[in-house]
């Protein structure tokens, strides 16, 4: 099993981003495969999304709902997703988390609308053993 179909099966990751002084800021967010990287859906004027404008270096391990890392970090490298990948990213969370899914999404919408949130790409690093 390669390192992207490890994080892809988990309920939750742990992406860590960068500060502009290098300081990691961890935070455990749901994520889904979308091809040859990763998916995760957050909030678009987040302090990750922040970070990953300026600086998209990340890691992405597995972890528990509370952040508590239960595997190997993985180094990869984070975009910011445009509208049309952002609502691809959505229904990839429908797919995989299903009720609660469809119903983070809704609240979600209701709250913020719908350029509210944006979907974050990644793409891991490295060709070592059990990564693609």
């Amino acid at each position: 099993m390669t390192d992207l179909d490890r994080l892809a099966a988990e309920k939750y990751v742990l992406l860590t981003t960068f500060r502009k002084d290098g300081r990691a800021v961890a935070t455990p967010v749901w994520a889904v495969r979308d091809g040859d990287g990763l998916a995760v859906w957050t909030v678009a004027d987040s302090g990750k999304v922040k970070r990953i404008r300026r600086d998209g270096r990340v890691t992405v391990a597995p972890c528990d709902v509370r952040g508590r890392p239960h595997g190997e970090a993985v180094p990869g490298h984070a975009t910011i997703a445009d509208p049309e990948s952002t609502n691809r990213v959505r229904g990839l969370l429908k797919q995989k988390y299903r009720l609660i899914g469809r119903l983070s999404l809704l609240g979600s919408r209701l709250r913020r609308g719908e350029g509210g949130t944006v979907g974050l790409r990644i793409v891991l690093d490295g060709s070592g053993p059990g990564r693609d």
